[in-house]
């Protein structure tokens, strides 16, 4: 008989180490194999803690269907039903694929289904009436483009008006990539188990997952050691630990020098961001290098801005002597003007911070160095790599890596779930912050200056990329919450003030 249900809850937030699909199942293999604890006891605790959550979410839910496929993820369902039949629920099973080809455990919890008398019929439709639909489809074992019958299972949960709870991950996202693999289960909630999966946190990940709960399932904390996670968690709470308290006789010299340069004709704005993104992420002085015809209306606009009228790399070098860190690329724009400056640049010891139009022209002529910070979106990633978009998005963790070794120093790869590669880091970092308000016109330049101010204040590039991403990104949270529509790049700086003090 299943173990009682006595379910531990949920951590209060989710564990920073992240993992492949493949090292999950070794892990599953050695809990069960090493550990003693019988693959039926996890799939009771798998499928226990789904259904408390659903309960804990729809406490008013009065019907359920639960749609399996052949795999384990469906033996974890078919516990959903047993337990929710149990507590007094209407509950519908329907059955994907061949019943016969259930094994194992899954097929002994169908079995217990079936003593209990829950029907299950093949999947041809989902009741109108259903409350909350339990995707247990296909889960992390997925290798190919789902399509066919399956493809039609999956636009059936999604067209249906009932809330969606998924176990482990949306049937049809890769686990690894968080790449859609043809269509995919969009869900309310994901319940999933004994470690996260790092394509659950970045691409077309937010889309599809809901608000992830985790449990470990009770395995020993000792199993971790069995593998090397492939990916890092990181969130603004984590990495405020970074900072340090200022030394009360701290004065603007103590707090470096960013210098940005940028602003074409016509593009004053991203380089005006990025100055107050430096600003307000601490940096005790501020200069812009930009074009004449503008200078003067930035520093009106913000006087703690140093702003230099710049039209040749000569006037620019004395600049470059004074600063501590160089961000380069917001407006830059891609003529004679901006190659000049650009170029410039490269003769330089100090650290630099590289994005927009800088990128671009990079991707015109790489260069290899090691001091720097590329802050790509998946456009300008493509072309640094000669890929496509779709290339770039259908693997992130592949496409950082992928740059960092082409470029050297540290990538930014932004977009949902923004990657941080480092030199000599065996994992990435993925930022778990951050929402579709910032998907505005100024949000990377104001996320350059933050960047480029850290490392100004003595931040190494990959704190300064780590620790400016997850704050930029929590941000943005908060400036979410009166209404993602409508935000715009600067309703972020009295956040970023308040974060970072």
């Amino acid at each position: 008989m299943p173990e009682q249900r006595q379910i531990s809850q949920p951590s209060q937030s989710l564990p920073h180490a992240l993992y492949r699909a493949e090292q999950v199942r070794r892990m599953d293999h050695t809990a069960i194999h090493h550990f003693g604890i019988a693959g039926e006891t996890l799939m009771e605790r798998a499928g226990a803690f789904s259904y408390a959550m659903l309960a804990r979410y729809w406490p008013q839910a009065k019907s359920i269907a639960v749609i399996c496929g052949t795999g384990n993820n469906a033996g974890d369902g078919y516990v959903v039903a047993r337990i929710a039949h149990l507590a007094g629920l209407a509950v519908t099973l329907l059955q994907m694929g061949d019943h016969d080809k259930l094994q194992g455990d899954a097929a002994l919890n169908a079995g217990r289904c079936k003593a209990l008398s829950i029907p299950c019929e093949p999947l041809h439709k989902i009741p109108d009436d259903i409350d909350v639909i339990v995707d247990a489809l296909l889960g992390t074992g997925l290798e190919r483009h789902v399509s066919g019958s399956w493809d039609d299972a999956v636009q059936k949960i999604n067209q249906h008006r009932a809330r969606v709870l998924t176990i482990d991950i949306p049937s049809g996202l890769n686990s690894d990539t968080g790449a859609v693999m043809g269509s995919a289960v969009r869900a309310d909630i994901t319940t999933t188990f004994i470690a996260l999966k790092q394509g659950m946190f970045t691409a077309a990940a937010a889309d599809y997952c809901g608000e992830i709960l985790f449990h470990a399932l009770d395995i020993p904390a000792r199993l971790y050691a069995s593998e090397l996670l492939s990916a890092r968690r990181v969130d603004w709470e984590r990495q405020q630990q970074l900072l340090l308290q200022r030394s009360r006789i701290s004065h603007k010299g103590d707090c470096g020098h960013v210098l940005l340069i940028g602003g074409a004709p016509g593009f004053s704005g991203a380089i005006r961001l990025a100055g107050e993104g430096a600003l307000r992420s601490g940096a005790g002085l501020v200069s812009i290098a930009t074009d004449a015809g503008h200078a003067g209306l930035i520093t009106a606009s913000r006087p703690e801005l140093m702003c230099h009228g710049i039209a040749t790399p000569a006037e620019l070098e004395p600049l470059l002597h004074r600063c501590s860190v160089i961000a380069i690329g917001p407006g830059l724009g891609q003529d004679a003007w901006g190659k000049s400056l650009l170029e410039s640049i490269f003769e330089s010891n100090k650290p630099v911070v590289v994005d927009a139009d800088a990128l671009n022209l990079l991707a015109q002529q790489p260069q290899l160095h090691r001091n720097w910070v590329l802050t790509p979106h998946p456009g300008e990633a493509a072309r640094l790599l000669e890929k496509s978009v779709e290339d770039i998005q259908g693997d992130r963790f592949r496409a950082a890596k992928q740059l960092q070794q082409r470029y050297g120093g540290v990538i930014v790869l932004k977009g949902s779930g923004t990657i941080v590669h480092s030199p000599g880091q065996r994992t990435a970092a993925v930022c778990s912050q951050g929402n579709p308000g910032m998907a505005t016109g100024g949000s990377g330049d104001v996320l350059t200056g933050v960047i480029a101010g850290l490392i100004a204040q003595g931040f190494e590039l990959q704190d300064a990329a780590e620790t400016g991403v997850c704050v930029h990104a929590a941000a943005g949270d908060l400036a979410a919450q009166d209404g993602e529509r409508g935000m715009i790049a600067s309703d972020l700086f009295p956040y970023i003030r308040k974060l970072l003090r």
